[in-house]
């Protein structure tokens, strides 16, 4: 695994370098989704620090069981509304946040334990009716609603391209991804941050950095196929 997280991060440092981008700025999520336990050490011990989750109650007996270990923990899967309380209790960042209801939720979860929750907007670039997000369209104002809730931070957008053979094929919704990003930045609009963007997967994340992409979420590449 050590060689494979190297391999990763020697094309990330191309690809940065390739359009004239700082690695340093580019965060590795590793998608430790279905991946049992020792597996997951087996990464940390490889030098993964931050993990991907999808879902909540087999991210939280992981979660538990490694907290003495100081990595970070992303859920970038659906949450349903009733899970939300979990996610905010055991996630550092929630990159799924994709209407008002949702983050209202959030915001009310976060009151209770005193917890300024991080959070991201998922954002359907490819407007697919399967996936989830908001659209590109209605984005910036449903930010303009979630930026009054006290204990909510937007960081940025997140998306889930449309799947293609072709990685080039899914740079035009990786740019779409970064021009609605830095229009929205441009707004200044109170507790609102816009620094992260949170595309690209094992298939396509060398083209996603090249379209801005801050946080690459990778799991095939790092933990091999699922079963």
């Amino acid at each position: 695994m050590i060689e494979r997280l190297n391999d990763i991060k020697k094309r990330i440092i191309n690809a940065a370098l390739s359009c004239g981008r700082n690695p340093e700025e580019i965060k590795v999520v590793a998608v430790s989704k279905t991946m049992p336990i020792e597996k997951v050490k087996e990464a940390i011990n490889a030098g993964a620090v931050i993990f991907g989750e999808n879902y909540i109650q087999e991210s939280r007996e992981k979660i538990t069981e490694l907290s003495a270990y100081p990595v970070s923990w992303h859920f970038i899967g659906h949450l349903q509304s009733n899970k939300a309380k979990y996610a905010v209790k055991y996630f550092d960042v929630i990159h799924t946040v994709d209407s008002l209801k949702l983050a209202a939720i959030i915001n009310r979860e976060a009151v209770k334990i005193g917890k300024v929750q991080d959070i991201l907007i998922q954002v359907n670039t490819g407007m697919e009716s399967s996936k989830s997000g908001t659209l590109s369209d209605e984005t910036l104002d449903l930010v303009k609603k979630i930026s009054v809730f006290t204990n909510l931070r937007i960081d940025g957008l997140m998306t889930i391209p449309p799947l293609y053979n072709e990685p080039e094929r899914v740079a035009p919704y990786f740019s779409m991804l970064r021009e609605l990003r830095d229009s929205i930045k441009s707004e200044n609009i109170s507790n609102v941050y816009m620094d992260e963007l949170s595309m690209g997967m094992t298939g396509d994340f060398e083209v996603a950095i090249k379209e801005g992409a801050t946080i690459v979420r990778i799991g095939t590449a790092i933990f091999g196929k699922r079963k």
